[in-house]
């Protein structure tokens, strides 16, 4: 969807590997979309760590993102894309001013790597992609479907990471943490094919210094105990959502407990009740209130509830309180008074024994006492052996890698130029880490290493991916691995540099036959290098 722009500003030009390639002025007409992948250092830095966990587990298992890869045979050569203004290139890292040379070896460039990132479906995967020029040292191309997520329309992919020369969990310039993504606002909002490229910043790479093991039974997290199942897994969930830790094979294993201290430091022991004397209560402690039961517990005395009897059970006595024969039962009266005309002469009838202490009447006969009688019975309480119960725990290991600053990308790399609006038919190297089957099944390509096509660009289109203006060129490169590849223009081989002039974003079988024999990629004109300018004078800086 071609939209013919002007963009300004002056276009730097190259040395002698800059001859036949002309720079023109333009005007930025449409401001590129941005959007933060890890705004912040400790966010930066919690991305790396997540890449770097469980011995680079993640990272070692990744499949290539698979999202638009193959699209159908049927391509048109005829229209397909044109220059928007004057071809212009930008020089790569270490091209500024010198002359080119020649060598006969194709030498791989340690610009190229893969793009790490979580897809929509919560899995690691990569893309191919490559260092870029830039004002700060700290540019990554790559296509724009491994920066937005087109296949769930959410925003950015999660965990952006670059890492040149990667090969199998080796990070050996280490990796580098996307911060801000920019790309064509026709692909941001309309996912437009002919403008599926993005260029990211990127923030200094980092190594590791140290790791957790994630083997044996010596976690470094060990939650307290939960009483159920249901407990332990609300504390895991609450673990996993916690984005200021890194956590490492977290799960929930069963406990027996026999007596230690679970929540609340309630210790998990069984009582046993043992009779006990009033007498030695008392002894135990002389200065409790009998009457009151109130028993120092502390100490493993219980005092039952207060039952209130009958004058016929306290029994024949004059004394307010006694302990029965057992030393068991403690007995006491509580004087309730009361006025009564009655005469004093009711003798013998119930529990009234005159002279025995149970009723005494006063003079007049108006007022007589009498009382109301209660006992209660103490026990000695002895620790029974600690009971087992099963509990829960979650644990795991919490992950305190230590990270070291690398330097910044360009000075560990290098980076390729740019090159735009660039004849049709121009001659380029293809550099990516092809990977999948051919649709015959062949499996030629594993993605484990750095794969090199070489080929004439053509005019296609690819109506399946909104491209109408596209380049093309022969390649065997698998699309799952090889999206995002890096197209490269005049490349040197003894120098490794050349100009970027397209990124893969979809492979096809051209001829039917069941093998692919073309890479697509967006034609590269006057407003992706508009693009490009926004992100390249943008920095980042280090995360440690």
């Amino acid at each position: 969807m071609k939209r013919t722009l002007a963009f300004g500003g002056v276009v730097a030009t190259a040395g002698l590997l800059a001859a036949g390639l002309a720079a023109t002025p333009a005007v930025a007409a449409d401001k590129p979309a941005d959007v933060n992948l890890a705004n912040t250092n400790e966010a930066a830095r919690q991305v790396a760590t997540f890449w770097y966990g469980e011995n680079k587990a993640k990272l070692i298992q990744a499949t290539p993102y698979a999202v638009e890869t193959t699209v159908p045979a049927k391509h048109v050569s005829g229209g397909g894309p044109a220059a928007d203004t004057k071809p212009g290139v930008v020089p790569a890292i270490g091209d500024e001013k010198k002359a080119a040379s020649k060598s006969k070896n194709v030498n791989l460039p340690k610009t190229s790597g893969k793009v790490f990132f979580i897809g929509a479906d919560g899995k690691p995967h990569w893309c191919s992609a490559s260092s870029v020029q830039s004002q700060y040292r700290n540019l990554v191309a790559t296509a724009g479907h491994c920066v937005y997520d087109t296949k769930s329309n959410k925003a950015t992919l999660d965990k952006w990471v670059f890492i040149p020369g990667y090969y199998q969990g080796k990070t050996p310039w280490g990796i580098y943490v996307g911060k801000t993504a920019y790309t064509h606002y026709d692909f941001d909002v309309y996912e437009d094919g002919d403008r599926n490229y993005a260029f990211v910043t990127v923030y200094n790479g980092v190594l590791p210094t140290t790791d957790r093991p994630t083997s044996g039974k010596d976690y470094s997290y060990k939650s307290e105990l939960f009483r159920t199942e249901r407990e332990a897994k609300a504390h895991l969930a609450k673990l996993k959502a916690d984005k200021s830790t890194v956590w490492s094979a977290l799960k929930i294993e069963k406990v027996e407990d026999k007596g230690g201290k679970g929540k609340g430091g309630r210790h998990h022991h069984q009582y046993q009740e043992v009779p006990a004397g009033v007498a030695e209560v008392k002894r135990a402690n002389p200065r409790a209130d009998l009457t009151a039961a109130k028993v120092d517990l502390r100490k493993g005395w219980k005092a039952g509830d207060p039952v209130e009897v009958t004058g016929r059970e306290y029994g024949q006595t004059r004394d307010d309180s006694y302990v029965s024969r057992d030393g068991k039962t403690l007995y006491w009266r509580v004087k309730v008074e009361k006025q009564d005309d009655r005469r004093d002469d009711h003798r013998g009838r119930g529990d009234d024994h005159r002279g025995r202490g149970n009723d005494h009447h006063n003079k007049g006969g108006k007022h007589h006492t009498e009382y109301k009688y209660y006992k209660r019975t103490f026990t000695k309480l002895v620790k029974a052996p600690a009971r087992s119960v099963t509990k829960y725990q979650v644990v795991g290991w919490k992950l305190t890698i230590g990270l070291k600053d690398v330097g910044r990308l360009g000075d560990n790399v290098g980076g390729q130029g740019l090159a735009y609006n660039q004849k049709v038919g121009s001659n380029v190297f293809v550099f990516g880490y092809p990977s999948g089957s051919h649709p015959d099944g062949n499996y030629a390509f594993s993605g484990h290493t750095l794969k090199w096509a070489y080929g004439k660009t053509f005019a296609a289109t690819a109506p399946a991916i909104k491209g109408e203006e596209l380049l093309g060129v022969k390649s065997s490169f698998t699309g799952e691995g090889s999206i995002g590849s890096s197209w490269l223009l005049k490349y040197q081989s003894a120098k490794r540099i050349g100009y970027l002039n397209g990124v893969t974003i979809a492979v096809a079988d051209r001829d039917g036959n069941k093998r692919i024999d073309t890479s697509l990629s967006p034609y590269f004109d006057g407003e992706t290098y508009g693009v490009y300018q926004a992100a390249a004078k943008s920095w980042s800086g280090k995360i440690v």
